[in-house]
Formats: C-alpha cells, sequence, structure tokens
C-alpha cells in the first residue's frame, strides 16, 4: 500500500494534467467528496466526480496545486495548501484550503475539501488578494 500523501500528490499530478481518468483512478466507486465542504453539497459517485472535474476543468488553463503540510493518521490524510487557477482569460484565482481524505487501501473513499469560495469569487470578479491570501500562499511546497 502506496503512503497516501504519494497518492494525493499522483492526484494534483493527474490533474495537473488535466488527466480525468487518472484522477478517477484514485477514487472508489462510491466516493463522496466535498469540494467546497460548508458551501456545496457533495458528489457522490465516480459519475458525478467526472462530471464535475470536466466541467471545472473547461475554465483552467494552468493548475499549480501545492500542498505545505500534510499529517497522517489511520485511514485518513490532513492536507494544508494552496490552490492556485488560471483562468484561459488568465484570471488568476488563489485558493487556500484545509482538506481530510478518507481512504480503503489505495482508493479514496471520501474526500472534504475547505475553503472559502467567497474569497475565490471576489478574485474572479478583479478583487486583489489579501493580505492574509498573500500570507497563506507564500509557504514552500513539500
Amino acid at each position: 500500500m502506496a503512503a497516501k500523501i504519494d497518492i494525493y500528490l499522483a492526484i494534483i499530478a493527474d490533474w495537473k494534467r488535466k488527466d480525468i481518468d487518472a484522477v478517477l483512478s484514485h477514487m472508489r466507486d462510491d466516493i463522496v467528496w466535498h469540494f467546497a465542504a460548508a458551501a456545496e453539497p457533495p458528489l457522490r459517485g465516480k459519475a458525478s466526480a467526472r462530471k464535475f472535474l470536466t466541467r471545472f476543468g473547461a475554465d483552467i488553463a494552468e493548475v499549480r496545486w501545492r500542498v505545505f503540510h500534510h499529517a497522517e493518521s489511520g485511514n485518513r490524510l490532513f492536507v494544508e495548501g494552496v490552490d492556485e487557477l488560471v483562468s484561459p482569460t488568465g484570471i488568476v484565482t488563489v485558493a487556500p484550503y484545509a482538506g481530510v481524505l478518507e481512504f480503503d487501501g489505495d482508493l479514496v473513499t471520501g474526500w472534504r475539501d475547505y475553503v472559502d469560495v467567497g474569497v475565490m469569487a471576489a478574485q474572479r470578479k478583479g478583487e486583489p488578494l489579501s493580505a492574509q491570501v498573500l500570507e497563506l500562499m507564500d509557504k514552500p511546497a513539500i
């Protein structure tokens, strides 16, 4: 069995290439994915995850997803990082996040990302990055 952080980093590498099939290969068929845990209902199952990734990926030209810290406990991986997304028109959206992933062997069964969607929406409208977001994104990645 691979280390959970290695699986997560593989998912990130797959997503940066926009290889949806590769991303989904790390998920169990019945995955429950809270891509914005407090703001949106979860995706349930790979078919829903595929729809989301296809739609979300169409609005992204470049992904600069980084992990700063992680910890593993039992079947869980806890992560902290920042996701910088560049739209096809060049708009950069910075999303500091924390996440919890649950595993069954090497497959992700549950995924909860905690991110402030209001901060992301403000950036999409052209508002500058706040001092706290700049501070959160200025950390070395693992």
